[in-house]
């Protein structure tokens, strides 16, 4: 299995599991999310409570609860929503605290498609959720989470070169 940290922080952030797409020359992978059902299971035995003198189950209060699969996974933390200018500041930021991060040759691939990748989220902001890792670190990458038209289901959006390959 291979789970992917964030550079900076070393947060898990996905796995193999979910399987990517690269967009944007390959800065930017796309993941689809699903919403599931955690919690209160129902398992019907066959037997009869009333019939056997049981009364209703009334101490137990279990609750199933919707959560998105990546979200619950690795424990993604929602953050507020960043308008234009705060967004292009975490990018200059973001830039300036992982180059030095990457091989050389990785390097000048991400100087040279950040931008398009920027070009790619700037008008989708309005749209995004944003979520960091299980840190909460400031200097971490950010997972972005949208919903495509007519989807019922997340899309995630990671930068792929903030992402560390760990095999386990």
């Amino acid at each position: 299995m291979l789970v992917y940290q964030d550079l900076l922080t070393g947060d898990e952030l996905l796995s193999d599991s979910f399987p990517y797409k690269e967009i944007e020359n390959g800065m930017l992978w796309e993941v689809e999310g699903k919403w599931v059902v955690q919690g209160a299971v129902n398992v019907d035995i066959g037997a009869n409570p009333s019939a056997e003198g049981g009364e209703d189950d009334d101490g137990v209060d279990d609750q199933a609860v919707k959560v998105v699969d990546i979200v619950d996974t690795f424990r993604l933390q929602e953050q507020p929503s960043y308008d234009k200018k705060q967004f292009v500041t975490f990018i200059k930021r973001y830039i300036k605290l992982l180059t030095p991060k990457l091989e050389a040759e990785k390097q000048e691939l991400f100087k040279k498609h950040i931008e398009g990748a920027t070009k790619f989220l700037l008008p989708k902001l309005k749209d995004l959720q944003f979520f960091v890792g299980e840190s909460m670190h400031d200097d971490g990458s950010l997972v972005f989470a949208y919903y495509k038209e007519g989807a019922t289901n997340p899309t995630f959006i990671y930068f792929a070169y903030g992402l560390k390959e760990i095999k386990c």
